[in-house]
């Protein structure tokens, strides 16, 4: 195995570029809530930045990456072993099979880990408190994050079953939106409700940031500078162009104005539905990716609105349902003809993959909900989850943090 510095120099970029989708998050997040809760809800997104790192150091990276089921040498195909705890017997001159060094895989694969937990603190924003966060931040990483990783992308059960999920449709996406859901049915609704989005322009920006660093998300995946590479790139610009296209001209038609929240969201939809599918699907599967995405979305969020689930920033209808759809998408548009690596897709006579992409996904978000409500039931017998009412009334950002991000 020989150093190759193209694939060095790329995944050293691909893995800045998620890096920055977390910020881009906190940004998106804290333009979507009122004013005097901002601070919370970006400081839970840039504090998985520390932790999640912390964690992925001492024991995430190991249990997903060490061993894989198939050599019987990680635990049940769920967990790999802890040989790689702590970095240990990894040195800078060990290479990943492509021909950078692992460290960068470790680094990469880390902003994805950081990002996932993030994604669901949009469900309950202005009402949980931040030491019932932190543990929940670090036990759903360990107990629901690290086997889903691990059995998907590391070698585990779901990997041997030839399950797919080329950047997180699953891992990261159907994972978290259904752990939102689960959170919003936990903790209930709020008190006092926003009156909307308190600065659009910096929704705008975590949009466009985020947006940014997606390009990292789904091209770096394939871990190579080359052709699939390449069309993950296209494919998530395109499906999520499509995905804000489609979403803005449902609400501009309903509502009678061309709403510009809207017009984010549906990228922001499009990005998450493609994620699943971006290299193993031609482009024109990505444009109908897209459009199927921003308007599959759009009503989930409606349903949402008209059920009444206080899901604050709508974090199930664009990443939950958008990680499901596009999971279940790909199983009807992958080709070999795209990726050799990949499978053949309902559309292309496999049946079976079409299936395994179903289970796969449904098992993953009942899981995920399941767990989630559990935890955060035995979170509550440790520390109360939730702010107190007067904290609701007079923000979570004073009364938590002692900090206002307005004077």
């Amino acid at each position: 195995m020989q150093f190759n510095a193209a694939n060095t120099v790329f995944m050293v970029l691909s893995t800045s570029l998620v890096m920055l989708m977390t910020p881009g998050l906190a940004f998106f997040y804290g333009g979507l809530v009122g004013r005097k809760n901002t601070l919370t809800i970006m400081m839970q997104s840039f504090v998985s930045l520390a932790v999640t790192s912390v964690l992925w150091y001492a024991v995430g990276y190991s249990l997903c990456f060490s061993g894989t089921m198939d050599a019987g040498t990680d635990f049940l195909g769920i967990y790999g072993n802890l040989d790689m705890a702590f970095l240990n017997g990894v040195k800078p001159t060990d290479l990943h099979p492509n021909g950078f060094p692992i460290l960068i895989f470790f680094g990469y694969q880390m902003m994805f880990a950081i990002i996932t937990p993030a994604l669901i603190t949009g469900a309950f924003t202005n009402r949980v408190k931040f030491s019932a966060y932190l543990i929940f931040l670090t036990v759903w990483l360990l107990l629901v994050y690290f086997p889903f990783c691990h059995m998907i992308w590391g070698g585990g059960i779901l990997a041997e079953w030839g399950v797919l999920d080329f950047a997180g449709g699953i891992v990261v996406h159907a994972t978290a939106g259904m752990a939102a859901l689960a959170s919003i049915f936990y903790v209930g609704r709020r008190n006092v409700v926003d009156r909307g989005p308190h600065s659009i322009p910096l929704v705008a920006l975590g949009t466009g940031l985020l947006w940014f660093g997606w390009y990292g998300f789904n091209a770096g995946s394939e871990l190579a500078i080359d052709g699939i590479a390449t069309l993950s790139f296209i494919n998530t610009d395109l499906a999520a162009s499509f995905a804000a296209v489609t979403w803005l001209i449902i609400e501009w038609k309903k509502e009678g104005k061309p709403k510009f929240i809207g017009f984010l969201t549906g990228a922001v939809a499009g990005l998450a539905t493609i994620t699943p599918c971006a290299g193993f699907v031609p482009t024109w599967s990505a444009v109908v990716i897209g459009i199927a995405s921003g308007a599959i979305c759009y009503y989930a969020v409606a349903l949402k609105n008209k059920l009444g689930w206080d899901d604050a920033l709508d974090v199930w209808g664009v990443h939950g349902v958008g990680g499901i759809t596009g999971t279940i998408l790909l199983g009807v548009f992958a080709t070999k003809a795209i990726n050799a690596g990949g499978a053949d897709g309902l559309l292309y006579g496999d049946v079976m993959f079409f299936v395994k992409q179903v289970v796969a996904v449904v098992g993953a978000a009942a899981y995920a909900f399941v767990f989630s409500y559990v935890m955060l039931i035995v979170i509550n017998k440790i520390t109360p989850v939730r702010v107190p009412k007067m904290d609701e009334e007079t923000g979570v950002d004073a009364s938590i943090h002692g900090e206002e991000a307005y004077l």
